[in-house]
């Protein structure tokens, strides 16, 4: 049988939630909580690197935040943007491979040129792939990916009964990349609101109180750690799953 010991995902995604209500917990304001996250992001990008994770998929901006007050989103895409160029070096020295995920060409002209450019100076990087969802909503992306399919139907590109799971996973977002196999949510919220609706599939969802800018090495490395004790059989049973093992 696998040692579940031993069993890494190649692919996490996390929902770094919890910002704003650790800011006003402390009794600052929630945008201290948005810089102190950013700095909690470099460390669980640095973790996940050293544990061997293959591709880390965090989810930064959605589309619902653009509905939050203009000071706070200002400061989110300064952020954003400040972490790019400060990080941009460190992950080509690193092997990062630097993508996103979600309408990019919302943002602000300047975060999107400073996206744009990273993404091309990082693209050798073989070590690891990070992604960030940016102006990103799965329905949105699901409904893109159904009008892609349509026009290429209506332009004879393909036969509508050619249609299947692998076309239609090539027309999101995340084309190229391996769906989660471990989800983790921070600050005790069990939801996963409208992320990879169609690539969680399968997934393993993890859940913690924990608020983001409080979320350590150490608890990711818990987060790892459950996964690697959790029996994952894609709608088959427990021993079906051995004997596909012991082949």
């Amino acid at each position: 049988m696998e040692n579940k010991i031993k069993k890494m995902p190649k692919h996490v995604a996390i929902i770094m939630d919890g910002n704003g209500r650790w800011a006003l917990k402390q009794g600052l304001a929630r945008l201290e909580g948005h810089r102190v996250g950013v700095n909690r992001s470099e460390e669980i990008i640095d973790c996940a690197q050293e544990m061997g994770i293959k591709y880390l998929t965090l989810y930064a901006f959605s589309m619902e935040n653009w509905k939050r007050p203009n000071e706070e989103v200002d400061t989110l895409m300064m952020l954003l943007k400040g972490f790019l160029d400060a990080k941009e070096e460190k992950m080509r020295k690193n092997g990062i491979c630097f993508e996103t995920i979600g309408q990019i060409s919302f943002l602000p002209k300047e975060v999107y040129e400073t996206i744009v450019r990273v993404k091309k100076s990082t693209q050798g990087g073989e070590k690891m792939t990070l992604i960030l969802a940016l102006s990103y909503g799965s329905r949105d992306e699901i409904l893109r990916a159904i009008k892609q399919t349509v026009l290429e139907v209506k332009n004879g590109k393909i036969a509508h009964e050619a249609i299947d799971e692998t076309f239609f996973a090539n027309c999101l977002d995340t084309k190229g990349i391996p769906d989660p196999d471990l989800v983790i949510r921070t600050s005790g919220e069990h939801r996963i609101s409208n992320f990879l609706l169609w690539q969680l599939a399968y997934a393993e969802l993890f859940f913690t109180d924990c608020f983001w800018p409080d979320f350590t090495e150490n608890h990711f490395k818990n987060a790892i750690e459950e996964y690697q004790l959790r029996e994952r059989r894609y709608g088959l049973t427990s021993k079906q799953i051995e004997g596909t093992h012991q082949k």
